[in-house]
């Protein structure tokens, strides 16, 4: 059995990865808690990967947090992601790991980006102000892969999904991303009685979501797939492939079908004078699907899912 290290296995994504390896029964999984292993610390990383000697590896850990956390700590999100990529790339290649699998984000695309957004958008203009740090050092991380293909003749791949949602997900306030949000928004809002949940923005903007297990099914297909074939399908200066769901709706859609998901009978007002972000991303999945990929889980089935995780878990969060 072949041994694959899945760093970040308790977060949404690394979780959801774990599961679908685990259930295949094909390899032997290695993870470790950010408690035992500090993954900012490049010597420390360096002997878990010597100690383990893993042949795979699939880079789901990172800093993460919706736009009111990444325009608050944009050092601690730029700082932390790059040294994550910089000491599980660099090691994996010191210990002589051949295949990596690195999980990047949407937001890596210009503002304006021509939609919807294919690969080759990548560098092609300016970035979304509140979340620029983060960007960068997921960029960083797709052009370390690329660059230890060209130096070293790595197999190292970068996959970059869209909006995800789904068990798992960080519900804290205010680092969380927009569903899980507003489902806790909504839900307080229901259970305390309010008449009103206030939703940052004009509610205008689109944005597209994915099923955190599709997600998961699409990392390991692409990780999975044939070493030719990969790249056939990209270059080597333009190697990652995106991962969407294909569908588009606006905020405030997406608030009034929560509020239909919650059962809330309460108004929704919308707060202009908060920021929006990028006033459309939609990512072309087109060569994923061309692979032989495609999603499974559709929105309004997925967020009756992850509310129904959330009830069960509410004591997880303060």
């Amino acid at each position: 059995m072949k041994k694959v290290w899945v760093a970040g296995h308790n977060g949404m994504v690394g979780s959801s990865i774990y599961r679908n390896l685990k259930a295949s029964g094909l390899v032997k999984i290695i993870t470790i808690s950010k408690s035992r292993l500090n993954l900012l610390d490049q010597n420390a990383v360096l002997r878990f990967l010597k100690e383990k000697k893993p042949d795979e590896v699939i880079l789901a850990a990172a800093k993460v947090g919706g736009i009111h956390a990444n325009n608050s700590y944009p050092a601690n999100f730029i700082f932390e992601n790059l040294q994550i990529e910089l000491n599980i790339i660099h090691c994996s290649h010191l210990c002589d790991v051949q295949k990596l699998l690195f999980l990047g984000s949407s937001c890596i695309y210009p503002r304006d980006a021509v939609q919807p957004i294919c690969e080759k958008e990548l560098l092609s203009g300016k970035l979304e102000k509140t979340n620029e740090p983060y960007a960068i050092a997921k960029i960083a991380g797709i052009k370390m892969c690329e660059s230890y293909n060209r130096q070293y003749n790595r197999d190292y791949r970068s996959l970059m999904p869209t909006n995800l949602y789904g068990p798992g997900d960080n519900f804290n306030f205010p680092n969380s991303h927009v569903i899980p949000a507003l489902i806790r928004k909504i839900h307080e809002a229901k259970i305390n009685n309010k008449k009103q949940v206030v939703i940052w923005g004009s509610g205008k903007p689109l944005r597209e979501f994915l099923y955190v297990d599709d997600l998961a099914r699409a990392s390991l297909f692409i990780h999975n797939l044939d070493e030719k074939v990969y790249k056939l399908a990209t270059d080597d200066m333009l190697s990652h492939i995106n991962v969407g769901s294909g569908d588009e709706l606006s905020i405030k859609q997406l608030a009034h079908l929560l509020k239909i998901t919650v059962n809330y009978d309460g108004d929704l007002f919308f707060d202009i004078n908060q920021p929006d972000g990028t006033p459309r991303k939609l990512l072309d999945s087109s060569k994923l699907i061309s692979l032989g990929w495609k999603r499974s889980v559709e929105l309004e089935i997925g967020l009756k899912w992850t509310y129904s995780w959330f009830l069960k878990n509410l004591h997880k969060f303060n």
